[in-house]
């Protein structure tokens, strides 16, 4: 299972944070960690156009490959 962990700066409200209901989200201080596995190349394009659509600033994209076993 591929893994993406997105980054972006600042905390997000509420509201916003819906827009990634099939993601996990996790507001820090200074910014807001949105998580998901198994995203395919397509969902990952996805939640980076709504990322750019709500005005936000992207700081990260990491992928961690799958984990054998």
């Amino acid at each position: 299972m591929t893994f993406y962990e997105i980054r972006i700066r600042g905390r997000i409200s509420e509201t916003i944070r819906k827009a990634f209901a099939d993601l996990t989200v996790t507001v820090n201080p200074v910014e807001t960690v949105v998580c998901g596995a198994d995203l395919d190349q397509a969902a990952l394009y996805g939640v980076l156009e709504r990322i750019q659509d709500l005005g936000l600033e992207l700081v990260e994209v990491r992928r961690f490959p799958p984990r054998a076993g």
